[in-house]
């Protein structure tokens, strides 16, 4: 799931070093993507401090939503039936159709929380600037990030951008996933291909606009049960 999906279940949470955790694991993908960090493993290095310990909350939450989604039949079936709609505007791209359909399918679920008003943008923008960066400092290289600068350059840049505000028209989303899979290939798509890609992502928002909760719904009950 994406940044706005993640927040969605943190929408009533006033911690903002909860929050900042929610989103962190792909946040330091975006800023550093060789990354790999496993804080979860070492959890008794985060325990001493409440703020610190809050982050961790927050990314275990992010793992755990990530891992039910993508083994969810919406998940399935709904990459499933986007790689097929896609394929027009795949013609002549190096983009793999899965890879396309599995981000895309993640960018639509924000683009519809953001136009039914389900998370307030500005709220998640503002939480994230209160976050304690001292402990997300800590947190980091605790985790085994030496040098966190390149990190906060992409937060700090994150934050003044509001850039989760353009979701709301689905062009944005096009040259959202046109930006993601520049870091994999060269030129991924040509101008007349986004254009046609959006088409498609208009048609298959469509589809799933009317059922697309079912798959938060189904994750905040297995958040509330306790079998995680």
């Amino acid at each position: 799931m994406n940044f706005l999906s993640h927040f969605y279940f943190e929408r009533d949470n006033h911690d903002p070093n909860m929050i900042i955790g929610v989103v962190l694991p792909d946040f330091v993908k975006n800023a550093q993507k060789d990354s790999n960090l496993y804080p979860l493993k070492e959890k008794h290095l985060f325990e001493t401090d409440l703020d610190e310990k809050s982050i961790l909350i927050g990314w275990g939450r992010h793992v755990e939503v990530d891992a039910f989604f993508h083994s969810s039949e919406f998940f399935k079936s709904n990459t499933n039936a986007l790689k097929h709609i896609v394929l027009p505007a795949l013609e002549d791209s190096p983009v793999k159709p899965f890879f396309l359909a599995h981000i895309g399918l993640e960018l639509l679920l924000d683009h519809l929380l953001t136009i039914h008003g389900t998370v307030n943008i500005s709220n998640f923008y503002e939480q994230l600037s209160q976050a304690n960066r001292e402990a997300l400092e800590s947190f980091l290289m605790k985790s085994g990030i030496a040098d966190t600068s390149v990190f906060f350059k992409f937060l700090d840049s994150f934050i003044s951008s509001r850039y989760l505000f353009s979701y709301q028209k689905i062009e944005n989303i096009s040259y959202a996933l046109n930006r993601i899979c520049m870091r994999l290939w060269d030129t991924p798509f040509t101008e007349p291909q986004l254009t046609l890609l959006t088409e498609k992502l208009t048609v298959f928002k469509a589809s799933i606009e009317n059922d697309y909760m079912s798959v938060f719904r189904d994750i905040e009950l297995h958040l509330s049960s306790g079998n995680h």
